[in-house]
């Protein structure tokens, strides 16, 4: 009897199932699955939706299409069913992180970025079925959203001392031979192997590079003993429902809230030894001047994925969570639309609201919850000022215009973006 094919989508499925279910089972025969043609236009498609730079030679999407996707693709499963495909450099590129700091990006060239996606496509079911609660970056069906309101949880339960963790240059220094261990852990396949190796090397001795399309599914498996570290310390420390440490992990974004009761203060120290050793086991170092202990009922704040956390009363008297957008998030935001208004100021007003409208979508959608409401009011007014001094500018004159247009007439004549709809948390 000769089986019908499976389609991706249930193969991932059965791979998933598998993983966990049997969490020792080893996975062999995978590279087949990874050289499919289904599987390749999955990952080529995957990468043009991000619609991505160019890489080190130069070619876009575009034009692998204008010579012909099917013969691209082709040419990608002769060099892997050969063993005669080599990754080529990322082109290298710096994105300003303020400061005067740059976080550098690592862009694969097309050819990379569908093997990349073709390897991730097989391996993330094995690993997600491995992957903790707390960890949230790039990972199916989990948001940043998530992430926030978990924390805001932890804080409105009274886990009022938190752990700040800042990695120092984490994607960097991620150890190839480590992270190469920690994948054969659940693969045995010399081809995936050697494939994941090439794609390591190419890019130098050590570190995943960001903008890599494998690269946070690999950040997280080597991250992952960590989230187990704290897992246990939630179970072995729990009361009953209660728990007395909670974390929550982005990437390599890490805060560790624990209890503020007298009684848990060994629980902080010992929270925070033990990071340190699993780090150090890792090769990776924390960066002592941001790393820091915050004390919620003193006052303090800290910050995780954007938003700045503050404990408050409520109206009801009882304790509470705010947070908000972080001030440098929102200057950001502004200095980006100052610079549309200013490159544009020529323009119709019809092109500064087509330019200006997916970069406030994204900002606001990203900020839609907690207590971002006073912060949106402020992106609002601004930009409905700086709309209006465009329009007066055109006609050659000063002021806003306040009796010219109304607030109403930006949005539904103009077609501003104006959804600044909060979306709130439970706890």
């Amino acid at each position: 009897m000769i089986k019908a094919s499976i389609n991706l989508q249930e193969l991932r499925r059965k791979i998933y199932l598998k993983a966990k279910s049997e969490k020792t089972w080893k996975f062999w025969g995978l590279y087949v699955h990874v050289i499919k043609m289904e599987t390749l236009k999955e990952a080529y498609r995957l990468a043009k939706r991000n619609n991505g730079a160019p890489g080190i030679d130069g070619v876009t999407f575009e034009a692998t299409q204008e010579a012909g996707l099917e013969a691209f693709l082709s040419g990608i499963r002769d060099e892997l069913v050969s063993r005669t495909y080599y990754p080529m450099p990322n082109r290298r590129k710096e994105i300003p992180k303020g400061n005067g700091k740059v976080r550098v990006l690592g862009i694969p060239t097309v050819k990379d970025r569908v093997v990349q996606g073709a390897v991730k496509l097989i391996l993330e079911p094995i690993f997600e079925a491995d992957f903790k609660d707390g960890s949230y970056g790039y990972r199916p069906k989990r948001k940043v959203h998530e992430a926030v309101n978990r924390v805001a949880k932890a804080v409105i339960s009274g886990k009022t001392k938190v752990i700040d963790v800042d990695l120092k240059a984490y994607f960097d220094n991620v150890g190839h031979d480590i992270l190469l261990r920690k994948v054969a852990e659940r693969v045995n396949d010399d081809n995936i192997m050697r494939l994941l190796k090439l794609m390591l090397k190419a890019n130098g001795k050590k570190g995943v590079p960001q903008g890599g399309v494998i690269s946070p599914l690999l950040a997280n498996i080597y991250l992952n003993e960590v989230d187990k570290m704290l897992e246990r310390a939630k179970e072995v420390t729990s009361e009953g429902k209660y728990t007395n440490i909670e974390y929550a992990r982005f990437a390599d974004d890490l805060v560790i809230l624990v209890s503020g009761y007298y009684k848990w203060e060994w629980l902080l120290k010992a929270a925070y030894k033990r990071l340190i050793q699993e780090l150090e086991k890792l090769g990776v170092k924390i960066n002592i001047q941001k790393n820091q202990v915050i004390d919620l009922t003193q006052g303090q704040t800290f910050s995780f994925l954007g938003f700045v956390y503050r404990r408050v009363r409520t109206r009801k008297g009882k304790w509470g969570v705010m947070c908000i957008p972080k001030m440098k998030a929102r200057t950001a935001l502004l200095q980006k639309l100052k610079e549309v208004f200013r490159n544009y100021r020529s323009q119709p007003v019809s092109q500064i609201i087509y330019l200006i409208n997916p970069i406030l979508r994204g900002w606001v959608n990203y900020f839609r919850i907690g207590n971002s409401g006073r912060c949106f009011n402020y992106v609002r007014d601004w930009v409905e000022k700086k709309i209006r001094r465009h329009l007066m500018r055109a006609r050659k004159r000063y002021g806003f215009g306040w009796n010219r247009w109304s607030r109403d007439w930006f949005y539904k004549t103009l077609g501003l973006y104006g959804n600044y709809r909060i979306m709130y948390y439970h706890a």
